[in-house]
């Protein structure tokens, strides 16, 4: 209550800071009648003028007001648009490292152009994040023109660019670029074998347009690069037919927690069950032989009774495909991991693809924390502010719209069950078209949006319908719900980026209408046509009440219903939001007060009537309000458990950077070695014992194993006074003899890049396998919460000792590898290391695409496409006519000369 009367007088801290901006604001427009008067050269010149001043040690907050200036007149003559003040206030907070909260409508890409500028004058590089591909094109196309009238450069990344093409993008003032794109980058230049094949520079500065979607929406799921495993499809199928054995008394289903385990006499019937299939050892299920068949019955569990088929997933040309549980897109080329997209595509009946083993993966929450200074921009940030202040650092700044919003957000309207909802929402669009008024309804899944068309399609009610099956048309029809009459079917805020106009989209109704048409007059003519119709059709929506947003449920997240109420009231349009409620909204089944409403329902309604009240309302924002918070511990969760990986990550990736840049790696090797002996020396000659209690032929034989030589310890016994020291010392000696005898024939230089090609490899390999053993750690280490004890203190104890172990492990097969390498003439030369085959795993919410595709990923056709003509052409044999051979890694050039790798052209099907 005081704090409501405080603010009502002295306004809320966040009015309180954007008022403080308002001198910046001024500063800028005090500069505004110099910089109009600047000839397009001289404008252009101001670049160079701001990056001598900088170089003088002028601060980039004292060059705000100019800069800003100088980018508000250059958007005038190239865009023909003019910055608003409030605009400015944006370009601030997106300077300063703050979140910018922007209604739709209020021209976030314009605003960013602001920030962007005046950091790319450092050149250090700057990136704006957006959440698909179609997007970083427009707005890089889009932007650049202010930019590069500025003299700056611009780059893009998008899939299926070639290394070079990435290297200049990122080496641009300014790139624009995906955030899958940006994290695979980052792995996959930490999977390279030395620095000139990396494409990415040190980070800098990014902005992240629409934030929210991606720092907090997939801040659940990692960017994961990965490889196939050994095939276990039998496995799979003999667990999915024992689980379709088993009845619901068998398991405990909680929908809540999302978990199922069996019950005590499911167990029983599970273990007969699966020893008459053969497919544990001994009777016991839970002995240790069992732990993988284990595994794989709860992960079937999962698949046959938690998974819904056109729920969580689709079954599309015989495939599972996953839809995302934010946007109910199709997720086509990410897979669930762990074994439980088999489990679904085993449970389905379709070809069982093999499971993929973790090579490089990371979050996104410490992907971008990599960034010095990060920012970002959305339309919905305000309900998740402390998430992004604990996580990123970073304060979410509301900013005030250029004019007053004028939606009307009604009350939600309350029925019985689902039935009488669809038949009142069908009955209310029906009135809404009739009337003129475009309407977007948004829904929460493929199936209801499904089944609300059929209703629709009852009642000869036009519409279009946008979901998983149908992304490809999707900012097409986004773009067109703003029109006369339009009835649009969305799930969960499909077209998230492409802005409903009421009258139609400019841009897009040309490209359908005029796409083919070549320039010229007559295209002129047809343009300023379609302009007139839809400033004719723009009045018309405006008096039947502009854009109305039906919402069929309620979201977890109070975020996406106001991502959803926000596409209607753009830039002071009127408009209406409403949402319709039922005791069957999965929100409410499973998380609301579920026996008041019931008791209110039943004893209340009658068939087909509705409940309007505010206290309905705030009963499920309280609902919504629980479940935002289980997310965000389950996002903090992730964060905690990948802050310990993170820290290893950044060791082992710090040290391929120092091994990369060294000219030799020689002295790391010597300490290899001298360590590795040390420790040989002290596990069988512990310090503090005596001569007759040492293992004399353990140390023999782990000698000859890890360096290769016979040393003659029993020798060495026999002298007087003889310590474990002296003996490390002589071993010592020996190895580095023999390692001497070795360069005595050798060039330097090639030895010197075998040493180095020999300790990459070897770091890598361990460190894959060291993911997956963190991987099986993470997953069982809750366990250690029965015995009273922290998990996550747990993990890091015990991820700390594995990499210890993983350090070790490194040192002794680098050493034992070098010191068994027989050398001929010519000397050891490693042949040119590519990446190896490799899944890339994660995909766009927004779009349903999957991002990640590259080079090595993608399909010949593609590969050849990159090529020039004359590169693509295949000779069946060599020059010489003899057959094309094999070089030893499949990622190699092929030795035709054709210029594509050569799993891609004689390696096929190899």
């Amino acid at each position: 209550m005081l704090q409501s009367i405080a603010n009502s007088i002295f306004g809320s801290a966040n009015d309180r800071y954007v008022k403080s901006l308002g001198k910046t604001v001024q500063a800028i427009a005090s500069y505004e009648p110099t910089i109009s008067a600047l000839t397009d050269e001289e404008l252009r010149g101001q670049t160079e003028l701001f990056r001598r001043r900088l170089a003088e040690g002028t601060k980039l907050d004292d060059l705000l007001p100019e800069a800003f200036a100088t980018v508000r007149e250059a958007a005038k003559r190239t865009l023909g648009q003019r910055h608003y003040d409030v605009q400015m206030i944006g370009g601030i907070a997106l300077h300063r490292g703050e979140i910018a909260e922007m209604k739709t409508g209020e021209g976030k890409t314009l605003v960013a152009t602001l920030a962007v500028y005046l950091n790319a004058l450092e050149g250090k590089g700057v990136h704006v994040v957006t959440v698909n591909d179609y997007l970083a094109k427009r707005d890089a196309e889009w932007m650049a023109q202010v930019y590069r009238f500025l003299g700056l450069t611009v780059g893009v990344i998008v899939p299926n660019l070639t290394d070079e093409e990435r290297r200049a993008a990122y080496n641009s003032d300014i790139t624009y670029a995906t955030n899958n794109e940006l994290g695979f980058d980052y792995l996959r230049d930490n999977m390279k074998y030395s620095r000139d094949q990396m494409v990415q520079r040190p980070f800098n500065f990014a902005i992240v347009d629409e934030v929210d979607s991606i720092l907090i929406d997939e801040a659940r799921t990692p960017l994961i690069i990965s490889g196939p495993t050994d095939d276990k499809s039998e496995l799979y199928m003999g667990v999915d037919a024992i689980v379709k054995q088993l009845v619901d008394e068998d398991y405990e289903l909680d929908e809540k927690q999302k978990s199922i385990v069996l019950t005590e006499d499911g167990t029983e019937k599970a273990e007969r069950l699966l020893e008459g299939a053969g497919l544990i050892e001994g009777q016991n299920l839970y002995d240790i032989a069992n732990t993988q068949t284990v595994h794989h019955l709860n992960q079937a569990l999962k698949a046959n009774k938690m998974f819904k088929r056109d729920i969580d997933y689709i079954v599309k040309d015989g495939k599972v495909i996953i839809i995302d549980e934010f946007t109910g897109r199709m997720m086509d080329g990410r897979r669930w991991s762990d074994g439980l997209h088999q489990a679904v595509e085993a449970k389905e009946g379709v070809d069982i693809e093999p499971e993929n083993q973790t090579l490089a993966s990371i979050t996104f929450q410490n992907y971008f924390r990599l960034y010095p200074k990060l920012s970002g921009m959305t339309g919905t940030a305000a309900t998740e502010a402390p998430e992004f202040f604990d996580i990123y650092r970073m304060n979410v700044v509301s900013i005030p719209t250029n004019v007053g919003v004028q939606r009307i957000d009604d009350d939600d309207e309350f029925y019985k069950n689902i039935t009488d909802k669809f038949a009142a929402i069908a009955k209310e669009i029906k009135k809404r078209q009739d009337m003129g008024q475009p309407v977007l309804v948004g829904t929460v899944s493929i199936e209801k949006s499904e089944m609300l068309s059929e209703y629709l399609q009852q009642e000869g009610i036009r519409h279009e319908v946008l979901n998983a099956r149908f992304h490809e048309k999707e900012a097409h029809i986004v773009a067109q719900a703003g029109r006369l009459g339009a009835v649009t079917i969305a799930t969960n805020m499909a077209g998230r980026g492409t802005d409903i106009k009421l009258g139609g989209n400019l841009e897009f109704l040309v490209e359908d209408q005029l796409g083919d048409m070549p320039e010229g007059p007559e295209r002129e003519r047809g343009i300023e046509r379609i302009k007139e119709q839809i400033e004719a059709e723009k009045q018309q929506v405006l008096a039947a009440g502009g854009l109305f947003v039906l919402g069929t449920e309620r979201h977890e997240s109070r975020r996406i219903d106001n991502q959803l109420r926000g596409r209607s009231g753009r830039q002071g349009d009127p408009g209406l939001s409403r949402f319709y409620l039922s005791l069957d909204d999965d929100l409410l089944r499973i998380f609301g007060p579920q026996t008041m409403f019931a008791r209110l329902m039943n004893k209340s309604l009658e068939d087909g009537e509705a409940i309007v009240s505010p206290w309905i309302s705030k009963a499920i924002e309280t609902a919504q309000k629980k479940v935002e918070a289980r997310n965000y511990d389950v996002r903090k969760q992730v964060v905690e458990f990948d802050d310990v990986m993170n820290d290893q990550r950044k060791v082992i990736y710090e040290q391929r950077a120092d091994i990369m840049d060294a000219d030799h790696v020689s002295d790391v090797i010597e300490d290899f070695r001298a360590e590795t002996i040390r420790s040989l020396v002290e596990v069988s000659c512990p310090p503090g014992t005596y001569p007759e209690q040492w293992d004399v032929e353990r140390l023999k034989t782990d000698v000859s194993e890890v360096l290769g030589i016979e040393p003659p310890v029993a020798d060495w016994l026999e002298e007087e006074a003889v310590e474990p020291e002296l003996i490390t010392e002589r071993l010592q000696g020996l190895a580095d003899a023999e390692v001497a005898a070795k360069l005595a024939t050798l060039d330097p230089q090639n030895w010197a890049d075998f040493e180095k090609q020999i300790l990459i490899q070897t770091l890598d390999h361990h460190w894959k396998e060291h993911l997956s053993t963190l991987d099986a750690l993470r997953q069982v280490i809750y366990l250690r919460s029965y015995a009273q004890k922290k998990p996550i203190d747990e993990y890091k104890q015990e991820a700390f000792l594995l990499f210890e172990r993983l350090l070790v492990a490194i040192r002794e097969d680098v050493t034992r590898m070098l010191m068994h390498a027989q050398v001929q003439a010519p000397p050891p030369v490693m042949p040119p290391v590519g990446l190896p085959d490799f899944i890339t795993q994660h995909i766009d919410p927004l779009t349903g695409l999957d991002d990640s595709a590259d080079q090595d990923a993608a399909s010949r056709a593609g590969a050849m496409a990159a090529l020039p003509a004359a590169a693509a052409a295949i000779p069946e044999t060599m020059p010489d006519g003899s057959p094309v051979p094999a070089p030893e890694s499949r990622n190699a050039p092929c030795p035709c000369g054709s210029g594509l790798k050569y799993k891609f052209c004689h390696g096929q099907g190899a």
